[in-house]
């Protein structure tokens, strides 16, 4: 049976999930959590992050991304500040025990790239990222 492309796709994504998943879990944070997590460390050294980024860079819903950031904050991992500009947004600041933890989420997620990408040369990697990119771009148009 030949599998569709976004049959492909799911399950590519259900297994990176689920080895991120499995390998973070001493540490009380999930796949996704742990890229949010990395994400606003990242962006927060050069300015204010903000639910709407996280959102934005992830493409997610408003409600899948609260309540992401529920979790990591009652979990410890941030904490919530208003702005003195407006209130009603809330900055997103990683705590010590995020920076802490953000070095074995990166080991974590490079050795599931190498896992991912073992056996793939780079010209092939290449292609795989500009065919991803533009269904992405295609499928957002939609």
């Amino acid at each position: 049976m030949t599998r569709d492309y976004g049959a492909w796709i799911n399950m590519l994504s259900h297994q990176v999930k689920k080895r991120l998943n499995a390998t973070l879990a001493d540490l009380g944070i999930t796949g996704v959590q742990s890229r949010v997590l990395h994400y606003i460390l990242e962006h927060c050294q050069q300015g204010p992050v903000f639910q709407r980024d996280v959102e934005a860079a992830f493409s997610l819903s408003r409600s899948t991304t609260t309540n992401i950031l529920q979790l990591m904050e009652k979990n410890g991992l941030i904490r919530r500040e208003s702005v003195a500009r407006d209130a009603r947004l809330k900055s997103l600041i990683p705590t010590e025990k995020a920076v802490q933890m953000d070095k074995q989420v990166h080991i974590c997620i490079k050795q599931t790239e190498a896992i991912l990408t073992q056996g793939i040369s780079p010209g092939q990697l290449q292609v795989f990222a500009e065919v991803a990119q533009q269904m992405v771009h295609n499928i957002s148009g939609w």
